[in-house]
């Protein structure tokens, strides 16, 4: 079992203390009217996850940092314990994913979602937080989404339901996600799954 599993209840229990002491009232956001940000295909962003998730018909959670690195044509994801050590490493371009774990040799496939599936327990849905963590999506009709403060809800054509619960000021005084909550119910295809991304102030 991989040692990102083995994270204790404690630690969670303080990670999750922690994301509530950060989050942000949409209210205190200046035009809290306005959409996110304008996109940027080159960002970082980092912060923290909490992942509640099935396997085998048996609940399973585990919490840590992150850090995002994201330009066209290849993300860079690192997945970090509350201790600071990278945990797992997630690159994604458009030919292939590479997933790798302390200690152990890189996998790779077509499919970043499986992979991280087969590798940690849960999958990581990189394709949609590329969207996410900026404010935007691809809701049910196969629109692109922009999220607001005032309007900060969606469900997505691959059967996420968003909320962008609290927000921040970005650059510039623009409004960008803070905390974001992503819940997908299972289906014969994927399982059950819920995460928490907290981020980090934008710079």
């Amino acid at each position: 079992m991989p040692i990102i599993h083995r994270l204790s209840l404690l630690v969670l229990a303080a990670a999750l203390a922690g994301c509530a002491s950060t989050a942000t009232d949409s209210t205190s956001v200046p035009g809290a009217q306005a959409a996110a940000a304008p996109y940027r295909d080159t960002i970082e962003l980092s912060g923290r996850i909490q992942v509640n998730y099935q396997k085998d018909g048996q609940p399973g959670n585990v919490t840590g940092g992150f850090e995002w690195s994201q330009q066209p044509g290849q993300i860079d994801v690192s997945l970090i314990s509350p201790l600071k050590q990278t945990m797992a490493v997630i690159q994604v371009t458009p030919r292939q994913a590479t997933l790798t774990e302390a200690g152990r040799a890189p996998r790779t496939a077509g499919d970043i979602d499986a992979l991280t599936r087969q590798a940690l327990g849960w999958s990581l849905p990189v394709s949609g937080l590329r969207d996410w963590l900026q404010g935007y999506a691809t809701d049910a009709a196969g629109k692109r989404f922009a999220a607001t403060p005032a309007n900060n809800s969606v469900f997505t054509q691959d059967g996420w339901r968003l909320r962008f619960v609290s927000w921040q000021n970005g650059k510039d005084g623009v409004p960008m996600p803070k905390n974001i909550v992503a819940e997908r119910a299972a289906t014969a295809a994927s399982e059950e799954l819920a995460l928490q991304i907290i981020l980090d102030p934008v710079t």
